[in-house]
């Protein structure tokens, strides 16, 4: 399953999550971010319950986006125990991004 994290639901859902969570920033209107959307969707279905993957759209979220210092997208972050411990920029082949997962997963 594919959250929706936002300001509200972001200390619940990753800050304090019992799993690592990968967070997507994005934009509608963002090419590379729209390529990699089917990608993060098969990967949320593909990781539940080992990794909890979800979206941040950059443009509704700036805070959070402000917050991690965003300055492109699509940005991935890895986060466990509420810290960053990976992050990546740009769209990139599926079996990279397994790769940073799996690390992910393995703790």
């Amino acid at each position: 399953m594919e959250y929706r994290f936002n300001e509200s639901n972001f200390e619940n859902e990753v800050v304090n999550s019992s799993i690592p969570v990968m967070i997507d920033f994005y934009a509608e209107w963002c090419g590379p971010c729209r390529m990699m959307s089917p990608v993060v969707e098969d990967f949320a279905k593909e990781y539940e319950g080992k990794v909890k993957i979800g979206k941040i759209n950059v443009d509704d979220e700036s805070e959070l986006a402000m917050r991690f210092g965003i300055q492109s997208i699509p940005s991935f972050v890895f986060m466990r125990g509420g810290k960053v411990v990976e992050r990546v920029t740009g769209a990139m082949p599926k079996p990279v991004l397994k790769d940073y997962l799996d690390d992910l997963a393995a703790g």
